[in-house]
């Protein structure tokens, strides 16, 4: 008999332990080699880890276990053959169906279910499971949104909010205590840190996207066609950006101890929004990027996050980050800092509001804009004139980001 031990990988340079946040297959069922038997929780990233070759299992973690990188999680079969049925076992068959008896008897069936796809369409997994048992809810209520539609802790958790809080016949209420993962439970320290340790002040400032808006409904068909990505505000933001750090260095700089380490190069860390929570992927050497370059980059790191394939490498060493509420509707926010940078910018929605041009009065797109920054590092001269760079950048992309050359910009 061959056994392979699997030990958890490093997911990254950093990073010493994990946590196992669900099993997706049980002891006993066989997985096929790549197959994903577990999601692990880094204090960076959830990641799924895959099986490294195909056989019966063997857990050797409980789900919310933290576990040491280089520990052996669980052991494969790599001999085992798969097979069609799993042990016959025991059911009650009622007095209705065996009309020949008077009373219920056990009968020995075949499960003809085969005993690798541990969860198909509209079963649980084990943490999911648990959930709804406690709850008394039916897997069958449940459309589930994991892989071949098993349900994940998450469908369960969605199918018991509704009901908490609310009165029962008696009077009664319910709660429910979960633990946070260890990526959440990080995030919480990280961001408290900041506040704690940094001397974070924020400043804003008003933009009109009247100009973004005409170039991308001139161009924006004609740069869909030639570069297969669609032509977003990100990629002007970006790019005004990278202009605005390079005339204020100081905010592409971060404190290590007694020093200030500056940078000469703009790695851009981008917020986006993923099935686990808000991840950070970066953008490197943004000051090397085009109009296209951004997009496409950007385009790519968010099919990463939305999947679950971001690595943990691609969400470490950015200089800068940009985050944008203004996709869930944010009109104004006081963006933290994601350390150990210096600085972070918000953007928000997009609304018609009356302002005075050439001494009249008129309707424009605005957008309010914001710099959260450590002020122990950046002072009130460099955070404003940064913000106020972005602004012209934004309002007169065509001079500042263009060269008055759109076409050569865009690469058409």
């Amino acid at each position: 008999m061959m056994i392979l031990e699997m030990k958890v990988p490093s997911p990254g340079e950093s990073i010493t332990e994990v946590e196992i946040a669900t099993w997706l297959v049980k002891s006993g069922d066989y997985v096929e080699k790549d197959q994903a038997i577990a999601e692990v929780d880094s204090d960076k990233a959830t990641l799924d880890l895959p099986a490294e070759a195909s056989g019966i299992i063997t857990l050797k973690a409980e789900e919310g276990d933290t576990v040491q990188v280089g520990q052996v999680i669980c052991l494969i079969d790599t001999d085992a053959e798969k097979t069609n049925e799993t042990p016959e076992k025991s059911i009650e068959v009622s007095q209705e169906k065996l009309n020949e008896n008077t009373k219920s008897v056990s009968h020995s069936v075949p499960n003809p279910e085969p005993i690798y796809n541990s969860y198909a369409t509209g079963e649980a997994s084990p943490a999911a499971k648990k959930i709804l048992e406690e709850k008394n809810i039916a897997p069958s209520t449940i459309q589930g949104t994991g892989k071949d539609g098993r349900i994940t802790k998450e469908d369960a958790m969605k199918a018991v909010v509704p009901s908490m809080g609310t009165s029962t016949g008696n009077g009664a209420r319910t709660a429910q205590s979960v633990k946070l993962s260890a990526l959440r439970r990080k995030v919480a320290e990280r961001l408290v840190s900041v506040k704690n340790e940094t001397a974070m002040l924020t400043t804003f400032n008003e933009v009109d996207m009247s100009e973004i808006y005409r170039l991308r409904n001139e161009f924006k068909e004609e740069f869909k066609n030639k570069h297969g990505v669609g032509l977003g505000f990100m990629s002007f933001f970006t790019l005004a950006v990278v202009r605005a750090l390079k005339l204020y260095p100081d905010v592409n700089s971060m404190i290590d101890g007694n020093y200030k380490t500056s940078y000469d190069y703009q790695d851009i860390s981008i917020a986006v929004s993923g099935p686990k929570g808000l991840m950070v992927p970066v953008l490197r050497n943004a000051e090397t990027m085009t109009f296209r370059g951004v997009e496409q980059n950007i385009k790519e790191l968010a099919l990463k996050v939305r999947d679950g394939k971001i690595t943990v490498d691609e969400m470490t060493g950015g200089t800068f980050t940009i985050t944008n509420g203004g996709v869930f509707g944010s009109m104004l926010s006081t963006p933290i800092i994601n350390p150990p940078q210096s600085a972070i910018l918000g953007m928000h929605n997009i609304v018609d509001r009356p302002i005075v041009k050439n001494k009249q009065i008129t309707i424009a797109p605005m957008m309010y804009v914001a710099l959260s920054y450590d002020h122990r590092i950046i002072d009130g001269r460099e955070s404003v004139g940064f913000l106020v760079a972005v602004k012209e950048a934004v309002e007169n992309p065509l001079e500042f980001l263009m060269d008055n050359n759109p076409q050569k910009a865009l690469e058409l």
